[in-house]
């Protein structure tokens, strides 16, 4: 149903020209207030469709602001790049149709909006991804303002495996080196071949490269180069 410009609120109203039934329809009685309950029936009350939208709207903003609580708390970098598994929260200011949802980052990098599709965010920031909404927002709203927090980076993780206390997925935010990954996976345990530890990479292409660390230089203050920076699927052996 098409707003019309003498009101934008749709309220309950008798439709005079149809059986005596209520009805939804833009308002054009000028008893007829913005906001104003309109007929009772029986200890029925129909109150206004607009009030009930304005507040679904709003609960859903107040929903929005909690989350963003949460996603502060995460505290992803500036320029932090999204990645698979990552959870989104995406609305549209003052759009009712559009209201603030939690999204998660496919697989494949991608992301499914209303009127916009598919969109792929793999490797992108929130910034790049709020520009190309609105862009393609802009053919059925006139002058959208997107809103999107990360509420969760759990798409962010590298793996440490081997002779280490707790071997498993590390969630990283925003980054972690390779020290930390170590001390956050329990330690190493008596068996570890402390410097023939290795950090096995995995590029875009599909193309593995293997990066030496070896704990005792690094430990003793020497090659600090290796004590690199983890990427997102990088995995830690110890052997």
């Amino acid at each position: 149903m098409l707003r019309e410009s003498i009101c934008p609120v749709y309220c309950v109203c008798q439709d005079y020209k149809a059986r005596p039934v209520d009805v939804v329809r833009p308002h054009k009685s000028v008893s007829c207030r913005r906001g104003e309950t309109v007929r009772k029936t029986g200890n029925e009350t129909f109150g206004t469709a607009g009030r009930i939208a304005r507040t679904g709207y709003f609960a859903a903003v107040g929903a929005l602001l909690l989350l963003g609580q949460h996603a502060v708390a995460q505290s992803a970098a500036p320029g932090y790049p999204l990645h698979p598994g990552d959870k989104l929260i995406v609305g549209v200011y003052d759009d009712p149709k559009l209201l603030p949802q939690e999204i998660t980052v496919t697989p494949d990098g991608s992301i499914t909006y209303p009127m916009v599709g598919e969109l792929a965010v793999g490797g992108k920031t929130t910034g790049q991804v709020r520009i190309e909404l609105e862009s393609k927002l802009k053919k059925y709203i006139s002058e959208p303002i997107v809103i999107i927090l990360i509420a969760d980076v759990k798409g962010n993780v590298a793996y440490v495996v081997g002779q280490v206390n707790k071997p498993g997925q590390i969630v990283m935010n925003p980054s972690i080196n390779v020290l930390q990954a170590l001390s956050m996976s329990g330690g190493t345990n008596p068996y570890a071949k402390l410097d023939s530890i290795i950090v096995i990479r995995t590029s875009a292409g599909g193309v593995q490269r293997v990066l030496p660390f070896r704990y005792g230089a690094v430990s003793a203050g020497k090659d600090l180069q290796q004590n690199i920076l983890l990427e997102s699927g990088d995995v830690v052996v110890v052997p």
